[in-house]
């Protein structure tokens, strides 16, 4: 067994009067002990699923501490196993991550090199902070999403259970553990059933307000819970006898009475009996109650008389320390020099007030009394003793982080600016770890002090930015306040702040107002950078509107600014990418917007103005540059930025709505692009994320439409209905946000795999109109006209055709062979004989030049069964074996079985016949092959074909793999003579 804690805790007061045995605990000690047995036992035969989950809990002095001082020993007993342990603290509750560091950071900081880069894995500079192994990121902006240091974390125990397997991770007093370490050990409690783990937790059942969630859902995935109940009169009596041999049953009794069976009031009032030189008998009986009440009372006149005011001032130090004290920084703070700090400690020793661990840090015997220790300290010597362990803990190489705690607990009005100073400090290396909640309680207290008057708008601008991942509401109203505010920001940091609260309203999807924000701001700022960014952001929001009264006015503003901006300026770029998504939407020259898309970049990268993480632009507009290579056929660039997207997010630690977006913007390329399964795992996955952010938000629309449009692609309409359903997929959508792609389309697509054509016409025209109207004739952005072709084809055929020709009109005007493509294929759909084959055979043509696999797929299978119904059921073969392959390869299952239908109705094979192994081969593979057979080592075939050795390793790889033999087989799958080609020579 591996203690990674600094050595065992001061058991309960008492323990060692009243030995090893626990008593009435003999249930809990069984169930320890069995299961730590399990998760060793099942861990040894090779399991690693067998996490568990066991809680304690009772009131205070019910007996916790000294049940997980047994749990320690039993489990520290078993030489396989792997002990972690920590202790909230009440005192320390408002220090973020500090019980996670007290498990973590002795098993972390223990790693070899290899092990550390294995178990940390690309979350390195997001949880070696939280957990105390590196310093905060010293750059100011950045702001850690708490959710993503949680994921981190989730990552980081996942690495290390196995390699420390058998795992006990045990907390004591989970009612003061700070809060960021409760979310993570709360969401941990649900999955450690998949690790080799066993969580052992006991509280009192006094958790703040917003805790109390999260101790539910612990206390909901415990399998063993224990309520530690009080002891019975005949146990209290032999824990007096333990201490009194002498002591009469009445005078048991009456102990048994005042303490209620607690075993430490029990202890507590015995060792109040033995310093009173009180005799145990009955007579006495009468003084118990009274000595019980001082004992556990425990007021500053009950410690003052115990320990002297030269001993109780250094118990005050460490008291105020929390957990894990050192005598050099309690002794500073109590202004008392080493040797009588060494005679404070001996006393407090001697007394059962602290102990000592083996490091060296002292720690107090039992939670109790360090929190009757604190509260005997007077009010105004609290106060000033917190401002010197701030001082102390600084000047002795502590962080700002955990001095912080102290500087919160003075009291504010004197206005020092050293003091305002530290504060904002510690909200900055708050909010790079991952603290937000932390950073805004230490600048609302930098604002009570408060700082100087040109200071305080700035202030309030960092507290808005503190709370912005987490609660927009406030961060909205202190923006507001901040910009009111005079003397005000500075021009440059006013522009920030007006961008940051449009921000906060757009992403609530009020885009409308944030637009006219930026408006009337822009033309209040002074010519230069600043108002061109809010008149960009003015723009952007305006686009991105669900509904435009002037569309084409709004275009053209931004192509007069793209004229009249300074070409080689930081804003020059964004305003090219902006113009670039309206040429796009116009539905134009592809080539023209792909070239307006490319001008954005910097040699087919994005500028850093533009960067996923950058704060001068946020992620609208690359996304919206991506979005623009994915309508116009350039997907490998689309997903090329998407993926970065995703990677930037996770290094910057942003895992809400910037990931799931990331993750919707790279399913939405992947279901373009045809991957459909792949499609569905990334928009499944943004769905997840979006969830937890709450409903009704344009992130979750995006995610469900898209999710919607790829389930019917796979032709699982079924499915596609229950997500419109479980999402309220149906109009008025969004009331205000634009929402991509076009949801009011995929809604009518739904409805025509339902067979509500009628109403499918109806959402489908009403689409039409809405986006002509703003100049959007896009078919990639919303393929409206197409469908509604389709919908029409039983209620209006002449109707249907038009529109059908008006579709494929729309797509030729932008030249986008997947476009045009698709939009033939449609027109098709309402056509038979043989105008039908020739629209399809065009749109077989123009979709093999896409990138748009289900979409040629879907038009060769069209194209061979309109081939079959006019009788050309020879020529129908190639095409719809070719379709049934590509839809497999799709993951478009219903499309596949389409394909197969259609042969069998046409008295075809419904499986083309198979081709010699051989000829799946590609030609790379093939000349790796004939090397091989010639029983050439890789080596040498790497230097016959000038490659790598890793590229020869991967292609004789899946020659194995497709021709399902090693090889000694390998001569006779390619069909060569027995010893091989070439063999002479």
């Amino acid at each position: 067994m591996a203690e990674e804690q600094n050595g065992p805790q001061g058991r309960e007061a008492g323990a060692d009067e009243v030995g090893h045995r626990l008593w009435e605990r003999e249930q809990e000690l069984r169930s320890v002990e069995q299961a730590v047995e399990k998760l060793c036992r099942e861990f040894a035969a090779g399991g690693l699923k067998i996490g568990e989950l066991l809680v304690f809990s009772g009131s205070p002095g019910i007996g916790k501490t000294s049940m997980l001082e047994q749990v320690r020993r039993i489990a520290g007993a078993r030489q396989d196993s792997t002990v972690l342990f920590a202790r909230g603290s009440e005192r320390q509750r408002k220090e973020p991550f500090r019980v996670l560091r007290q498990l973590l950071l002795p098993v972390l900081s223990d790693l070899d090199e290899a092990e550390h880069k294995e178990v940390f894995g690309s979350w390195e500079n997001i949880v070696a902070p939280a957990v105390g192994l590196a310093p905060p990121s010293d750059e100011v902006e950045r702001m850690l999403d708490p959710q993503s240091v949680r994921d981190g974390l989730d990552f980081v125990i996942t690495q290390l259970a196995p390699r420390r397997a058998p795992l006990v991770v045990i907390v004591d007093d989970l009612h003061a553990v700070d809060q960021e370490s409760l979310t993570w050990l709360a969401s941990f409690a649900v999955r450690a059933r998949e690790l080799p783990v066993l969580l052992v937790f006991a509280y009192r059942h006094e958790f703040e307000e917003e805790a109390r969630p999260l101790a539910a859902q612990i206390a909901e995935r415990a399998a063993r819970k224990h309520e530690l109940l009080p002891l019975n009169p005949v146990s209290v009596a032999a824990i007096v006898h333990g201490e009194f041999a002498e002591a009469d049953d009445a005078f048991c009794r009456q102990v048994w009475a005042v303490t209620a069976g607690a075993p430490y009031d029990t202890v507590a009032l015995l060792r109040e009996v033995r310093d009173q030189n009180l005799e145990p008998v009955e007579e006495n009986s009468p003084r118990l109650r009274d000595l019980a009440a001082a004992a556990r009372g425990q007021g500053r006149d009950y410690w003052l008389d115990k320990l002297g005011i030269t001993v109780i001032r250094f118990a005050w130090a460490a008291a105020l320390l929390g957990t894990e004290i050192r005598e050099d920084v309690a002794a500073a703070i109590c202004a008392q020099g080493p040797a009588q700090a060494d005679e404070s400690v001996r006393v407090l020793r001697r007394m059962r007030v602290l102990t000592s661990q083996p490091d060296g840090r002292l720690e107090f015997v039992h939670p109790l009394i360090a929190t009757s220790i604190y509260q005997s300290i007077p009010p105004s010597t609290r106060t000033g003793m917190h401002g010197m362990a701030a001082t102390v803990i600084e000047n002795s190489g502590g962080s700002l982080l955990t001095a912080s705690r102290h500087l919160l607990e003075t009291h504010p009005g004197e206005g020092d600016d050293a003091m305002v100073r530290k504060l904002r400090r510690a909200a900055a290396e708050n909010l790079a770890i991952g603290a937000p909640e932390a950073a805004r309680r230490c600048l609302e207290r930098a604002l009570n002090e408060p700082p100087d008057e040109e200071d305080q708008a700035e202030v309030l601008f960092e507290l808005a930015c503190a709370s912005l991942l987490t609660d927009p509401g406030a961060t909205a109203n202190q923006l507001r306040r901040a910009i009111d505010m005079e003397p005000g920001l500075s021009p440059d940091l006013r522009v920030e702040a007006v961008f940051r609260l449009s921000e906060v309203i757009a992403h609530s999807g009020d885009l409308s107002t944030a637009a006219a924000l930026c408006l009337d701001e822009s033309e209040r700022a002074p010519a230069g950078p600043g108002r061109v960014r809010l008149l960009v952001a003015h723009l952007l929001y305006t686009a991105l509107q669900r509904d435009e009264e002037n569309g084409p006015e709004r275009a053209a503003r931004v192509r007069r600014l793209v004229e009249e901006v300074d070409p080689d300026s930081e804003a020059a770029r964004p305003v090219r990418a902006l113009y670039a998504w309206d040429l796009t939407l116009q539905g134009g020259s592809s080539t023209e917007a792909l070239r307006a898309a490319d001008a954005a970049l910097v040699d087919g990268r994005l500028p850093r103005s533009l960067g996923w993480t950058n704060t001068t632009w946020n992620f609208e507009l690359p996304a919206l540059l991506g979005l623009c290579f994915a309508y116009n056929d350039e997907l490998g660039r689309a997903e090329k930025l998407f993926s970065s997207a995703i990677l930037e997010f996770e290094i910057a630690g942003w895992s809400g709505g910037h990931r799931g977006f990331a993750y919707f913007l790279m399913g939405y390329a992947r279901l373009r692009r045809g991957f459909l399964p792949e499609a569905e795992d990334f928009l499944r996955r943004g769905l997840r994320i979006a969830d937890r952010m709450g409903t009704g938000l344009p992130l979750t629309w995006n995610l469900a439409g898209a999710l919607i449009d790829t389930l019917l692609s796979r032709g699982r309409d079924h499915e596609a209905w229950e997500v419109a359903v479980k999402y309220r997929f149906l109009p008025p959508y969004h009331q205000t946000a634009l929402l991509l792609p076009d949801v009011a389309t995929i809604y009518g697509k739904l409805l025509i795999s339902r067979g509500d054509h009628a109403m499918a016409v109806e959402v489908l025209a009403e689409t039409g109109t809405r986006l002509d109207k703003r100049g959007w004739r896009s078919t990639v952005h919303a393929p409206w006209a197409g469908y509604l072709a389709v919908a029409m084809a039983g209620l209006d055929l002449p109707s249907a055709r038009k529109n059908g020709d008006d579709a494929v009109a729309r797509a030729r005007e932008s030249g986008s062979p997947s476009a045009i493509g698709t939009a033939l294929r449609l027109a098709a759909s309402v056509w038979e004989g043989a105008h039908a084959v020739e629209l399809l055979q065009e749109s077989v043509g123009w979709l093999g030049r896409s990138p748009a696999s289900y979409e040629h797929a879907h038009a060769l299978i069209d194209l061979g069964a309109a081939l079959v119904q006019v009788g050309r059921s020879l020529e129908a073969e190639e095409h719809l074996y070719q379709g049934m392959e590509l839809a497999k390869h799709c993951g478009a299952d219903g499309l596949e079985v389409r394909a197969r239908n259609v042969l069998a109705s046409a008295g075809l094979r419904p499986s083309r016949p198979q081709s010699p192994a051989k000829d799946t081969l590609n030609p790379q593979e093939l000349a790796v092959a004939r090397l091989a057979v010639r029983a050439l080592p890789p080596q040498r075939i790497a230097e016959e074909l000038q490659l790598p050795l890793g590229v020869v390793k991967q292609r004789l790889a899946a020659v194995h793999r497709k021709l399902g033999t090693g090889p000694e087989g390998l001569a006779d799958a390619l069909g060569f003579p027995a010893d091989g080609p070439g063999q002479g020579g």
